[in-house]
């Protein structure tokens, strides 16, 4: 019986660019069906919401570490992936950590200018309609940190596929695919309580912040093919990324409202699924 690599390989072929475009397109498309939920699930609980974000956070968590640390830490104490600076070869945990704090740092200082950008939307608006302005200005940072998080998670999935490992691809590109379902439900719903429109506005918020996920993952793919030790930096990157969202944003506004206890439940089920997709999956 044909493994999921090999089925895959099969259909789309070994090349990276197609790897990393299919795996952009996957993890996009479960946003959409996230975003689209709005239609089905109206109002559904705080604590229902925050449960699925809990549970967002524990696959994120779990991939950072099974699919983009550890591994990013073997493949730069290969020759093949190690990069000399100064007549210095980085290997081991340096080129890592170097993606990784660039990833944090990224984050950070997306963090910071996203109200300026939020000013600049809500203004505009309005001039347009008579909204509620500080619900509004909440719920543009919120979509706007929701978009700033998935860049690391397409980047993740495209270096996953660059790196060689299929079966490491399909493991982030499932995981990640999966935590995007719930993160698409909150974007619709915050659009759509501010008020910003009819529930279709609020899927297109939803689907707008997952579509940077597939240019970043064919980007990575590519990136670390044609440059492979660029890989380790890449995989570093990619974590810290997302493990930046998870202490920064998830973690806290999902502890806010007095469900902390689901929430905790929530992203230990999804570190065990994560946990269970990278074995089975390997």
């Amino acid at each position: 019986m044909a493994t999921p690599s090999e089925t895959l390989v099969s259909l789309v072929g070994s090349d990276p660019l197609m790897l990393g475009l299919v795996g952009g397109l996957v993890i996009a498309v479960l946003n959409t069906v996230g975003a689209a939920g709005i239609l089905v699930v109206r109002d559904p609980s705080e604590r229902t919401l925050d449960g699925l974000m809990g549970f967002a956070a524990g696959v994120m968590l779990s991939a950072s570490f099974t699919s983009l640390l550890l591994p990013g830490i073997d493949f730069a104490e290969q020759p093949a992936y190690q990069a000399s600076i100064a007549g210095v070869t980085l290997g081991g945990v340096v080129p890592v950590l170097i993606g990784f704090t660039l990833g944090v740092v990224l984050l950070d200082r997306g963090e910071e200018i996203a109200p300026e950008i939020g000013e600049v939307i809500t203004g505009r608006m309005g001039r347009d309609a008579d909204l509620d302005q500080a619900r509004v200005s909440a719920t543009v940072l919120f979509i706007l940190a929701i978009t700033l998080h998935n860049m690391p998670e397409g980047l993740a999935v495209g270096v996953g596929f660059g790196s060689g490992n299929v079966g490491d691809g399909i493991a982030l590109m499932l995981a990640i695919g999966i935590q995007n379902i719930p993160e698409g439900l909150a974007v619709s719903i915050s659009a759509r309580d501010a008020g910003l429109g009819s529930s279709f506005y609020a899927v297109v918020a939803g689907i707008r912040a997952g579509v940077v996920e597939i240019p970043l993952a064919v980007f990575g793919a590519v990136a670390v093919t044609v440059a492979a030790p660029l890989l380790p930096y890449a995989m570093g990157f990619a974590a810290g990324g997302m493990l930046f969202v998870i202490s920064h944003e998830i973690v806290p506004s999902t502890h806010a409202r007095g469900n902390e206890h689901v929430a905790t439940m929530g992203l230990m089920i999804g570190l065990a699924v994560m946990l269970t997709l990278d074995v089975v999956l390997a």
